[in-house]
């Protein structure tokens, strides 16, 4: 995504002189939310404070019992493939959201690219200073809330950004991460295809479908790094919000804290030992035309840490010139497309243009 700078006055995007002086100071620092966490901090600073409308609070009424995000074991899946494509196409038509078990990337892999995120997190500040950046063009680059300038509030969280594209020189990749950062890519790129193949099948199309429709030739990381927080009732980790891209691969450590939008109740995604986690993005609900969903998810912050996470998002390049629309071939007789074809490169600015923490731009697109 583009970088964004705050500008003080009245426009949409614009804060007060103030508020911009925080943001401002925070982010020179390049320190990070772990830097406030290393200099002792005790109350957080202004700048982290969330509306209570944007908090989990009385008015999230509590989920029944028994909800949970689907859960999809992929051992077998020679003989049990029509079962499970049966499977991801419930989960990603009413949830959006599933996890896979016995998916075949190796435990030690997992918990492999969760270490080296948090030895990179934890060096020696001026070590990670040299890679914090804003800049859009860069590869790998560490910053703290890349809406910074945008969001109504900051969230608890610093990230390592790594874009695999055909520009990447593996040696900008932090050494401390550096090869478990290459073999957990390796790895979700390959289970990413089958993730395609199985939802090319749950809407009725060739194995090959998705494929062919060059969904996944942008490919990001996220490593994301939670430190505990001294007063988690006062802001998020995450706030809420879609996610602009095709899909989404996560592992993540123990500590818990995100939850998915569904049926109006937010509901907690415990961490499954071994589990990926996976969810529709914006560009495939279009393009199901709302077969598959893509929902709102969020991470709360906690007295407890580090969370640790790292996902890996899928989608067109910026510069890809097809027009996305619902896919013609999966509309019923008496269906009409519900959006108009965009270009990813559009969908993406409207999508950045609005900030974290604000409804999908999906409906922007409505027909």
């Amino acid at each position: 995504m583009a970088a964004t700078t705050a500008v003080a006055g009245n426009g949409p995007h614009s804060v007060s002189e103030g508020r911009l002086e925080e943001l401002l100071a925070f982010d020179a620092t390049k320190a990070g939310v772990k830097g406030l966490v290393d200099s002792g901090t005790t109350e957080l600073p202004r700048i982290f404070i969330h509306s209570p409308d944007d908090l989990p609070g009385p008015k999230d009424a509590a989920a029944p019992a028994g909800l949970q995000v689907p859960i999809i074991d992929l051992s077998g899946l020679t003989h049990r493939r029509e079962e499970v494509v049966g499977r991801v196409r419930e989960a990603s038509s009413s949830w959006g959201f599933f996890q896979l078990v016995n998916h075949g990337v190796p435990q030690e892999i997992v918990e492999a690219s969760l270490q080296g995120n948090r030895r990179f997190h934890e060096l020696d500040p001026s070590e990670k200073a040299k890679l914090y950046n804003r800049e859009a063009r860069m590869n790998v680059k560490y910053l703290s809330n890349n809406d910074l300038f945008v969001a109504r509030a900051a969230s608890w969280r610093d990230t390592l950004y790594c874009s695999f594209g055909a520009s990447l020189n593996p040696q900008e990749i932090p050494s401390v991460c550096r090869e478990a950062t290459l073999t957990y890519y390796q790895h979700m790129v390959s289970l990413a295809e089958l993730v395609f193949e199985l939802l090319s099948e749950a809407l009725g199309l060739s194995r090959d479908y998705l494929k062919r429709l060059n969904l996944s030739s942008m490919r990001t990381m996220t490593a994301h790094y939670y430190p505990a927080c001294p007063q988690p009732e006062l802001t998020m980790s995450i706030s809420r919000h879609s996610d602009p891209i095709c899909l989404t691969l996560l592992v993540e450590n123990a500590f818990g804290g995100l939850q998915v939008r569904h049926k109006g109740y937010w509901v907690d995604v415990p961490p499954v030992p071994g589990a990926i986690v996976v969810n529709v993005g914006d560009l495939l609900q279009l393009i199901s035309n709302d077969k598959f969903i893509s929902v709102e998810h969020r991470v709360l912050a906690s007295r407890q840490g580090p969370r640790l996470s790292v996902g890996m998002f899928f989608a067109p390049n910026t510069d890809e010139k097809t027009l996305y629309g619902p896919i013609e071939e999966i509309l019923l007789d008496d269906e009409v497309p519900k959006y108009r074809g965009v270009l990813y490169a559009d969908y993406i600015k409207c999508f950045s243009d609005r900030g974290t923490g604000r409804d999908s731009p999906l409906e922007q697109f409505t027909l």
